[in-house]
């Protein structure tokens, strides 16, 4: 941040909201020096995916849902470089807002860690295939015993008496064969390497966010009141640090590994079996506000409560996701907000799934088609 954003009104501010995708991706604040990071070797820039931000986010711009407070909440959290814990009902948009910022800020691919009550952070981190790794290996063996079986000894009747053991390491040789029936390590000149532990190691979506990225990446760790009561201590260090150790690359003997990642078709060179952010990611944890977490765990976070679209929102958040406004979208908007004051739970996919069936063909709003809409509309704290 130079002298002239920090003088100028909101200078300091990057993100407004909007959704809108940038021409030129802006630049971001400088870390503070306690959460500046040294991680190498520096990563290509991660893939885009433009059509999971227009599931999410519609393929309008997106009138902001979040007032003045909330928006700087957001460039706090971008600024400090600490997550943010987005509370509210569900279905109000919490995990939409990753990619809005996503979005807006052309940090590419937003990475997601959905929390079940079984999750643990080692699955946020990164899976060690060891089943397929020991496979692998015996098959490499079994090539190399192959391709060192003795030849046939040619007898006088003309045929070829096979020694001890051959046929076996023949057999096993073949389980090794590559594609068209070849062992590489049988083909003259040519030496089969042994399998790479980094093959059979990928790294989950915390993992693959904190690879050292020029730009930090998105990454959204959905729902993570539904977790075991540990997880949220577990991942203290790793929020802290930016930072964490893959014990079995640390115990190799090779210095670095190439392993796979969360991104589609993606690879990262690890050194000495240590990952280290360079930037430390846009984390957007939400809850629904079913337990509370840890003060340790909450002291690194920043609070943000999403508020309830008002009316003028939904009309827009509607039109955003369809591209126009249907007849009778005011009306359901209406309803919509009615059911939400008297105190019901709701999601704004059954606000866009009741706008579009009003689209359908000879489909009525009222009439026949009542009960139907009152279905898409129900309360979901009923329970059906």
């Amino acid at each position: 941040m130079n002298a002239q954003e920090q003088t100028s009104p909101n200078g300091w501010r990057v993100f407004h909201g909007t959704g809108r995708p940038p021409v030129v991706p802006p630049p971001l604040p400088q870390a503070p020096p306690w959460r500046r990071f040294l991680g190498a070797p520096s990563q290509p820039a991660p893939p885009d995916e433009p059509e999971a931000a227009v599931r999410r986010l519609g393929p309008g711009h997106v009138t902001p849902q979040l007032g003045p407070d909330e928006i700087d909440i957001v460039n706090a959290a971008l600024l400090l470089r600490r997550p943010l814990l987005i509370t509210g009902p569900p279905g109000i948009g919490k995990s939409t807002l990753a990619y809005v910022i996503s979005r807006e800020l052309g940090l590419g691919r937003v990475l997601e860690w959905s929390i079940v009550s079984r999750t643990t952070l080692r699955d946020g981190l990164y899976v060690h295939d060891a089943m397929g790794r020991a496979q692998s290996i015996a098959a490499w063996q079994a090539g190399l015993r192959g391709a060192a079986a003795p030849e046939p000894v040619p007898e006088a009747d003309g045929t070829e008496l096979v020694p001890d053991g051959a046929e076996q390491a023949a057999g096993a040789a073949g389980a090794a064969a590559g594609p068209g029936g070849v062992n590489p390590a049988a083909v003259p000149g040519r030496r089969q390497l042994p399998p790479s532990l980094g093959d059979f190691i990928t790294l989950g979506p915390l993992g693959t966010a904190l690879l050292p990225y020029d730009r930090p990446r998105v990454l959204l760790v959905d729902e993570l009141d539904k977790s075991d009561i540990d997880l949220p201590n577990d991942l203290l260090h790793v929020l802290e640090n930016g930072s964490y150790d893959v014990p079995e690359l640390v115990r190799d003997a090779a210095d670095t590994a190439r392993v796979h990642t969360s991104d589609p078709a993606g690879q990262a060179l690890v050194r000495d079996g240590r990952v280290e952010c360079r930037e430390f990611p846009v984390v957007v944890i939400t809850s629904n506000g079913e337990r509370e977490f840890p003060a340790a765990f909450r002291r690194r976070c920043l609070p943000l409560e999403m508020p309830t679209p008002s009316r003028e929102q939904l009309l827009a958040l509607v039109e955003g996701h369809l591209g126009v406004r249907p007849e009778a979208t005011e009306e359901l908007v209406d309803e919509f907000v009615r059911q939400i004051q008297s105190g019901g739970t709701h999601s704004l996919d059954q606000l866009l799934n009741a706008v579009q069936m009003t689209t359908a063909g000879g489909f009525q709003a009222d009439g026949d088609g009542r009960k139907l809409v009152e279905m898409l509309l129900r309360d979901l704290a009923k329970g059906r």
